[in-house]
């Protein structure tokens, strides 16, 4: 049970909510943004004494009816219960490494996929494995360092969206960056790979140290990203990304409706690709 990260946590959500957000009269002018304490409490049917220690750190592990009573209290997503029981240390934790290595099926479906640019990422987003047309759209991983290859790294070390291949949508990605990270953190809290991540980009970059305060554990998806490419200029291509479970890594395809001139864009990286042998990696 990690008391303190908890207690930070539960005092984000209740300071995002408002009294008519969960069906109480505002009352007079508050001095502080939120719900009071003893509202929270009321609502998961708990004394406020309680409530009060939690949020300040001090208080034993809370059993599953009460983590529940809470989330339904503070109006919690699905991801962001499950953040909380993790940092309760009610639901399994994993205190290993996160995994690097991809499945050779994934490998064999990267290169044969057409018309579309694959990678694969891991859980701190860290580019694993790429196919030909993936290269041609972003840039040859091959070349670089494994830190170099980390999209976290380049979104808030980069100094400008060139870093991120000048997509459309780089202030969303870094949102949804640092949410990610603040889950994988909680799932690898003895991993120095990903300990390490988070505390040279809290370190360097205020932005991010701004969107970690916020405690978001989720993001919205992103449906489709503009990239600027410097062979085919802007290519708007639908961004879908498939959850690896069993590694915990991500599958990011990137493609554009047959016929459409983005579609063509990448056919034609994909001939510059593959005459440029990046091959799979």
């Amino acid at each position: 049970m990690d008391k303190q990260e908890l207690g930070t946590f539960l005092r984000s959500r209740r300071e995002r909510l408002r009294p008519q957000d969960v069906g109480l009269p505002s009352g007079p002018r508050r001095r502080t943004p939120g719900l009071r304490r003893e509202e929270v409490a009321v609502l998961a049917h708990i004394s406020t004494e309680y409530y009060v220690r939690l949020e300040q750190g001090r208080a034993p592990r809370p059993s599953g009816d009460v983590l529940a009573a809470l989330a339904g209290a503070l109006r919690l997503t699905e991801a962001e219960s499950g953040h909380l029981h993790l940092l309760a240390g009610t639901a399994p934790n994993r205190t290993g490494l996160h995994r690097r290595d991809v499945r050779p099926s994934i490998l064999t479906l990267l290169e044969r996929l057409p018309q579309t640019a694959g990678f694969v990422m891991s859980a701190v987003f860290e580019v694993l494995a790429w196919n030909d047309l993936a290269a041609a759209l972003m840039e040859d991983f091959a070349p670089l360092a494994p830190e170099d290859r980390n999209l976290a790294r380049r979104a808030f070390l980069g100094h400008t969206d060139a870093a991120l291949y000048g997509v459309s949508d780089a202030a969303d990605f870094r949102l949804g960056v640092v949410a990610q990270l603040r889950a994988a953190l909680a799932r690898y809290p003895a991993d120095p790979a990903v300990t390490g991540l988070v505390g040279e980009v809290a370190e360097s970059s205020g932005d991010f140290t701004r969107l970690w305060e916020r405690q978001d554990v989720e993001a919205a998806p992103a449906l489709t990203k503009t990239f600027r490419n410097p062979a085919v200029g802007e290519v708007t291509v639908a961004c879908d990304t498939l959850g690896l479970v069993d590694r915990d890594q991500y599958l990011v395809l990137f493609s554009a409706p047959p016929g459409s001139p983005d579609a063509d864009a990448l056919a034609l990286l994909n001939v510059l690709g593959a005459q440029a042998g990046h091959g799979l990696r």
